[in-house]
């Protein structure tokens, strides 16, 4: 079992940033690919960002490359997204998710563990 908690969420002003984190704790952290995904309301949840397990590899979707930077830090158990030059598009709640694979993983059903969500709101 791994458990996932996020936290950083916020209110924040279009063209802001916020920096979300991810703590992880139950299995050996540094043997899991990690991703972002994000879930506005009346939509369907989608990617944002994922990692591999030794943070040398990394994907976005179309819509936040080069704005947001996911990392992680294998020794702290902790996998962040800074989200810079935020829209009201981006304004959802973003969920953490680790699969057991040295590569890293877009497709939402591939993960095995998530955390429970925190809410971005960015206001225009």
């Amino acid at each position: 079992q791994v458990q996932l908690v996020e936290s950083g969420g916020g209110l924040v002003q279009v063209g802001g940033s916020l920096r979300l984190s991810c703590a992880a704790s139950g299995r050996t952290f540094r043997n899991y690919a990690m991703g972002w995904f994000r879930q506005a309301p009346g939509k369907e949840r989608e990617f944002v960002a994922t990692i591999s397990w030794s943070g040398g590899s990394t994907h976005y979707s179309d819509s936040v490359k080069g704005r947001f930077t996911i990392s992680r830090d294998n020794a702290k158990n902790t996998v962040s997204l800074e989200m810079n030059s935020l829209k009201p598009e981006d304004t959802a709640v973003y969920y953490c998710a680790a699969k057991y694979s040295y590569y890293y993983l877009e497709v939402e059903r591939e993960y095995d563990y998530w955390g429970q969500g925190t809410q971005v709101t960015v206001s225009s």
